[in-house]
């Protein structure tokens, strides 16, 4: 996880440099959140573009790899949940951010519960289209979806669906420094004491990224945009990489 000092301390030495005065906790933390937020989307878009580029076949070899290297990175945000239906409507996880794939679950066939690929439908007009068609029409071995404030399956009646099993990734939120534990609190820079001015940080009151440490300049971008810093000659990287190499030569 990307430690939620560096990113502060990082954000202070860069607003400073900008003579845009200073950053203090309150003002980072009231932005921290919506910053992971914003580097988690525009990493998803990574991903849809290289997939389009690869489906269009004019993916190329540094495309690809930016895009698998994201995909791995995010892995860490990657849920499976069964849920049971209702009416067949499925209630949304509250921490969904992105689905993957949903199957749906029916009957037992030697033991072994039947399942199958859904078809993700996210317009009420394209839904109506496949409802109609003699040819499209939903069954238990085709099944489909409309992902609105919930999950609707189709079809819904003289169905043996009972469940689906959902893949999806989840919203990011913190990590606990002092015990590595997921926490559903979003990032925050805690402090106790000031002196001459100075925040002394305190981990035990601290949440860190969930995002991983290697989307720090990111993180650290955001942040600086949200707050209202113009960025110049690359600050952020060149103040990225000066930390890199501190690390590898301490």
């Amino acid at each position: 996880m990307a430690s939620v000092q560096r990113v502060y301390d990082a954000v202070k030495d860069i607003a400073n440099k900008d003579q845009r005065g200073f950053v203090t906790p309150s003002i980072f933390n009231q932005f921290a959140g919506v910053a992971q937020m914003n580097v988690f989307n525009r990493l998803f878009g990574e991903i849809s573009m290289g997939n389009r580029l690869r489906r269009s076949n004019i993916d190329g070899p540094r495309i690809f790899s930016r895009s698998k290297t994201v995909q791995e990175d995010l892995s860490v945000f990657a849920k499976k949940a069964t849920i049971t239906l209702a009416s067949g409507v499925a209630t949304k996880p509250l921490d969904l951010a992105r689905i993957v794939s949903i199957n749906t679950v029916g009957k037992k066939i030697l033991g072994v519960e039947e399942q199958a690929q859904v078809q993700l439908v996210y317009n009420e007009d394209h839904i109506d289209r496949i409802l109609n068609s003699d040819l499209s029409a939903p069954s238990d071995s085709a099944p489909v979806a409309l992902i609105s404030d919930g999950i609707e399956i189709f079809p819904n009646v003289n169905t043996s669906i009972s469940k689906i099993i959902l893949r999806y990734y989840k919203l990011p939120e913190g990590i606990l420094p002092t015990t590595l534990a997921k926490s559903t609190s979003s990032p925050k820079f805690g402090y106790t004491t000031v002196i001459a001015g100075v925040e002394l940080y305190d981990a035990s009151t601290s949440v860190d990224f969930e995002l991983p440490e290697q989307y720090f300049a990111e993180l650290v971008e955001e942040v600086l945009v949200l707050v209202g810093v113009n960025l110049r000659d690359k600050d952020v990287y060149s103040y990225a990489s000066s930390e890199v190499t501190k690390e590898n030569n301490s």
